[in-house]
């Protein structure tokens, strides 16, 4: 089996709006505008995607895991609807402030996880965030990556990335 490529994306402010704390419920999720288009052209183009998420407010006691899996089943079921289905979610539930995790980006751990569980081409992948350990959680096994501002359009960012990879 060879291995796929991958669009790795942060959450809050790359998928969802950011309000400058924590995204605690569904009821404060709100997709992007260009999220579902820019997730159309990447699997188009034969990628998986994939999110990779910190959810340290799990641990500060702000938000559950109940929370988080309502808002991603929520977001599961509007990929499914576009037609652009996540291949799976990877989030910690750690924060600094309760203790070290590997899992917590900018720990590669949690990208690791999704390359060795999906047979992940790693040179072929790209990881989006919008904070700087977005992408250092993905560059030391060899994801490039590409930063926005929070709330900035996905869509400019995948095209951008396209224009800079051959097909895979």
């Amino acid at each position: 089996m060879s291995l796929r490529p991958c669009l790795f994306l942060d959450r809050d402010g790359v998928i969802n709006h950011d309000p400058g704390d924590y995204t605690k419920n569904l009821s404060e999720f709100r997709i992007l505008p260009t999220v579902m288009p820019a997730l159309q052209m990447a699997s188009d183009a034969g990628f998986e995607i994939i999110l990779i998420t910190n959810q340290g407010g799990i641990a500060k006691g702000l938000y559950s895991h109940e929370d988080v899996t309502a808002i991603h089943s929520f977001l599961r079921e509007q990929c499914e609807k576009n037609g652009t289905p996540l291949l799976d979610i990877f989030y910690s539930p750690h924060h600094p402030s309760t203790g070290h995790s590997l899992s917590r980006k900018p720990g590669s751990l949690m990208v690791e996880r999704a390359c060795a569980k999906h047979q992940l081409d790693p040179e072929k992948s790209w990881m989006v965030g919008d904070k700087q350990r977005d992408l250092d959680a993905a560059a030391p096994i060899g994801v490039r990556g590409v930063l926005i501002k929070p709330n900035a359009p996905l869509l400019e960012a995948v095209q951008d990335i396209l224009s800079k990879t051959t097909q895979p």
